[in-house]
């Protein structure tokens, strides 16, 4: 079972692109889907400031969400290098013992897409479908 933790960027284009391919998210199986309420809160900003018409998707979006605690500030891991902005989003991970980590955010977390950090895979939303899929055929 996969435990995905979304970042802001992934919840606000979800919400905001309704035909997006992020949707299939929601539905896949063995897969929990999980944010902070930092995370959410974030999203919600942006959508208020872009696309306030895009909140009820959201909300709808965020009911099929699990939502973890924030997680204590701490130094970040050796040889991670992220603006305090996206710390909380990686230690809410770490904390609440996610497999993976999607976000769109190249920028920042680019660096740190490969291999995990501290047991968490970050990697985009593309990366994890295309992954997801690729699995699907294997087991069948």
């Amino acid at each position: 079972m996969d435990r995905v933790f979304l970042d802001a960027n992934v919840l606000f284009s979800a919400a905001f692109l309704p035909g997006s391919r992020l949707r299939e998210l929601w539905s896949l199986s063995r897969a929990e889907l999980v944010t902070s309420s930092f995370a959410l809160e974030e999203a919600r900003r942006n959508l208020l400031a872009y696309a306030p018409e895009s909140i009820p998707a959201l909300e709808q979006l965020a009911r099929g969400l699990i939502m973890v605690p924030e997680a204590a500030s701490l130094p970040p891991p050796a040889d991670v290098n992220l603006p305090n902005k996206d710390q909380p989003i990686l230690f809410a991970a770490i904390a609440a013992g996610c497999t993976h980590l999607l976000t769109g955010d190249t920028r920042h977390f680019g660096p740190l897409y490969g291999p995990a950090v501290q047991g968490v895979v970050v990697m985009t939303p593309a990366q994890y479908l295309r992954g997801r899929r690729a699995r699907g055929r294997a087991a069948g």
